[in-house]
């Protein structure tokens, strides 16, 4: 099965992001803010991150470009996650290596969608 990670400082938006996830056949892992994920990645890389734009450590910009300067972040897709568009924001995270945008709220639909968009699609789950 495929990992995700969900870094945001909100224990609210962790709960419903592993939720919906879990739903889709991922497992789900979770860090508070940008230390915590990138300590988590450097011991084992997930498939896809789920990335807030404003974290306590870091911003989501800083903790994109930290984390691809690990050696096996290449592969990692990642979710730069946004209540507002922000166009600068979302550009400096794009040229930093963020591989798509996920605005909030969102459901389980609209998430499926971009993990999609993304090359990250659910494995099928055995019955």
């Amino acid at each position: 099965m495929q990992v995700i990670m969900v870094v945001d400082d909100s224990p609210v938006i962790r709960k419903v992001a592993d939720r919906l996830l879990r739903d889709l056949g991922f497992i789900v892992i979770e860090a508070a803010d940008g230390n915590e994920a990138l300590n988590l990645c450097s011991h084992k890389m997930p498939d896809a991150i789920m990335v807030d734009w404003d974290l306590p450590t870091m911003s989501g910009t800083e903790f994109i470009r930290e984390l691809r300067q690990l050696d096996n972040a290449s592969d990692a897709k990642v979710l730069y996650c946004t209540s507002e568009m922000m166009i600068a924001e979302m550009t400096r995270a794009k040229r930093a290596g963020a591989s798509g945008f996920l605005m909030k709220p969102f459901d389980r639909n609209i998430l499926a969608t971009k993990l999609s968009e993304v090359g990250i699609v659910p494995e099928p789950q055995a019955a």
